[in-house]
């Protein structure tokens, strides 16, 4: 029969987790994991813009630009954010998304209105959830208490 293996104490009581990376590895994750998924955005602006037409050299111009503007915002966000407040943390993440969504929208053949109204639903939910996430997770000085 199997045993759990023994643990501290403590380690229970406080309810830590155990760090299976080490610091190496979450400080390249924080540059990898945004230029990925800038590059992910990137393609989907470009592919939005020529709207089914053929790949050319301006719509790839288009979109590795969207993606280093995207990769920039969002590592700047990643920086600044966690010493902001959490109302104005929240809000910095709901702008970024409802923005993204917006431009996302924008580059297809749509309205300005449809877009802006996606943009400003994608900003008001994120703006919600991010909200709540930070009030349940951080006291008023933006300490995380977990």
């Amino acid at each position: 029969m199997a045993h759990a293996a023994p643990r501290n104490r403590g380690m229970i009581e406080q309810g830590r987790t155990i760090n299976v990376f080490d610091t190496r590895t979450h400080r390249m994750a924080r540059i990898v994991l945004p230029v990925l998924a800038a590059l992910v955005y990137g393609f989907w602006a470009a592919a939005n813009r020529r709207y089914g037409g053929p790949i050319t050299g301006w719509n790839l111009l288009f979109g590795f630009l969207t993606a280093l503007v995207f990769a920039v915002v969002l590592i700047t966000l990643l920086t600044v954010t966690p010493k902001l407040r959490r109302e104005l943390h929240a809000l910095a993440w709901a702008s970024f998304a409802g923005i993204a969504a917006g431009f996302l929208l924008s580059q297809s053949n749509t309205s300005v209105l449809r877009s802006t109204a996606l943009g400003v639903g994608v900003m008001a939910g994120t703006f919600l959830i991010m909200f709540y996430r930070y009030c349940t997770k951080e006291d008023a000085e933006g300490h995380r208490v977990e």
